[in-house]
């Protein structure tokens, strides 16, 4: 199983490190072979970063964190990040690049989806979901997203416009107070719902 999407990717380690500037600041991350984007920061998860609603204090969950780029960003804007993967390869990169970055207030929690953060609520969640994974995958995350949230929490992510972004919109349509599309661009939409 070589997808990042595996718990253990069968692919050979290599390791590239990536230079970024974000929402205005200087980040340095390590990327890894088996880990989604490898190589480089894909133009989906810099068009969330740089959309993404961030307030002082908010409590966030990185879902599916990967190489924890989204994390490592938002950990500089908010309260606390926790971030999650079922991929242990990615978590292991994921805690060297909060290393790398002097991030103090994240964690990293290995699980498939919710399961790591059981019972707990966020202010917001926010996520590139593999869409290669399947739609029962994008569903789970966009039904369950609610019961992560505080009321007015936030789930955020960004869709490819012609892989999927209609289907996604729909479902957070029926299970979210609001939808708004936060930013398009490069093929992409970012779309946060309201809960």
């Amino acid at each position: 199983m070589g997808h990042y999407y595996s718990e253990n990717p069968d692919v050979p380690i290599r390791e590239k490190i990536v230079e970024v500037y974000l929402r205005g600041c200087r980040f340095k991350f390590v990327t890894a072979s088996g880990v989604f984007s490898f190589g480089k920061l894909d133009r989906g998860t810099e068009l969330l970063i740089e959309n993404m609603v961030l307030k002082n204090g908010w409590r966030v969950l990185d879902l599916g964190c990967g190489y924890g780029a989204i994390g490592v960003v938002a950990s500089r804007f908010v309260g606390s990040v926790v971030m999650t993967d079922v991929n242990r390869r990615a978590l292991s990169v994921a805690r060297k690049n909060l290393k790398i970055n002097g991030v103090k207030n994240a964690e990293v929690r290995w699980g498939n989806l919710y399961e790591p953060v059981k019972g707990e609520k966020f202010d917001s969640i926010i996520t590139n979901p593999p869409v290669h994974a399947g739609k029962d995958v994008l569903r789970e995350i966009v039904i369950n997203a609610p019961r992560h949230l505080n009321d007015g929490g936030l789930l955020q992510l960004v869709i490819k416009t012609k892989q999927g972004a209609k289907y996604i919109k729909a479902l957070m349509d029926g299970h979210f107070n609001e939808v708004r599309e936060l930013a398009r661009g490069s093929g992409y939409r970012v779309y946060a719902g309201i809960a």
